[in-house]
C-alpha cells in the first residue's frame, strides 16, 4: 500500500471521500445536535485541520479520515480543559469562526478507519498526522476528548476508575488511550459531559432497536455509559464522558 495522508485544503479533490465511511459509529452518535457545526464545514473553513488517507494506487477508495479544529481556551491544557469536552470544543470553534478568529489550541475530534482495515496500524498514523498538522499550523498543543474503545464493556464503571486501569508495563489498559500515550499524549482529566444526545423514546428505539419502555438507566450497545430513560416524559438522554489527553507540541 502506497499511503497518502493529506489535508483536504491541499487536496480538495479528495473532500468528497470524507463522507464514504457509512456505519463508522453507532447510529445514536450521529444525533449530537452540535455535530452540524463540524460536519459540513470540514471541507471549507476547517479544511486545513481535516485529513484524508488514501492508497495512491486506488485514490478513490478512502482508508481513514481524521478531523480536528482550533478553539479558544484560556486554561492550561495540562491541568484545565473544558468539562464539556467534544461539545465544548465544537461550540467554541464555531464561535471563533463567526468572530473571524482562530483558536489558540487544536483539538482532535475524530479518527475513523475503514472497518476492514481496523487493527492494521492506521489509527496511530492518523494521530501522528494530526499532531504534525497542529504543529505546522503553529499550535503548541493538540488536545483530544478521547472516546476509549473498551469503555463500552464497562458502562457502569465511572470513567475516572476506568482510566486508572493499567497494564503491567504501566500503559493504559484501554487500547485507544494506549495509542495516545505511545504517541506522547498525557491523560490530564475526564470530560464528564463531552457529548449530550437527547431524543424521544421513539427516536431512541429507532436508533438502537431497544424497547426503551422502563424508566431508569438503559445499557445501549457501544455506549460508554447508560442512557437515562424517562417513560412518563417520553424522553431519553445520553451524556457521554470522554478522557482529555494533551499532546504537547513544538510550534513549527
Amino acid at each position: 500500500m502506497d499511503l497518502l495522508v493529506t489535508s483536504v485544503a491541499k487536496r480538495p479533490d479528495l473532500a468528497p471521500l470524507l463522507g464514504d465511511f457509512a456505519g463508522a459509529w453507532p447510529e445514536f452518535m450521529y444525533h449530537d445536535p452540535l455535530a452540524a457545526l463540524v460536519y459540513g464545514h470540514e471541507a471549507t473553513s476547517l479544511a486545513e485541520y481535516c485529513l484524508i488517507a488514501v492508497d495512491r494506487d486506488q485514490p478513490t477508495r478512502p482508508l481513514a479520515r481524521a478531523y480536528s479544529a482550533p478553539f479558544t481556551w484560556p486554561g492550561d491544557p495540562d491541568t484545565d480543559l473544558p468539562a464539556g469536552g467534544w461539545d465544548a470544543v465544537v461550540l467554541s470553534s464555531a464561535n471563533d469562526r463567526l468572530a473571524g478568529r482562530r483558536g489558540n489550541i487544536a483539538s482532535a475530534l475524530e479518527i475513523t478507519v475503514r472497518a476492514d482495515l481496523r487493527g492494521k496500524g492506521l489509527s496511530p498514523i492518523m494521530l501522528a498526522a494530526l499532531r504534525r498538522t497542529a504543529t505546522d499550523l503553529g499550535h503548541s498543543s493538540l488536545v483530544a476528548p478521547v472516546r476509549p474503545t473498551g469503555k463500552h464493556l464497562h458502562q457502569a464503571e465511572p470513567m475516572a476508575e476506568y482510566v486508572a486501569r493499567r497494564r503491567p508495563d504501566g500503559l493504559p489498559a484501554d487500547p485507544w488511550l494506549r495509542v495516545h500515550a505511545r504517541a506522547g499524549g498525557r491523560i490530564v482529566g475526564v470530560a464528564p459531559r463531552s457529548m449530550t444526545i437527547a431524543g424521544t423514546l421513539a427516536e431512541w428505539r429507532r436508533w438502537t432497536g431497544l424497547a426503551f419502555d422502563t424508566t431508569g438507566p438503559v445499557p445501549v450497545p457501544a455506549a460508554l455509559t447508560h442512557v437515562h430513560c424517562d417513560v412518563p416524559a417520553d424522553h431519553a438522554v445520553y451524556v457521554e464522558p470522554n478522557v482529555w489527553v494533551n499532546h504537547p507540541l513544538r510550534p513549527a
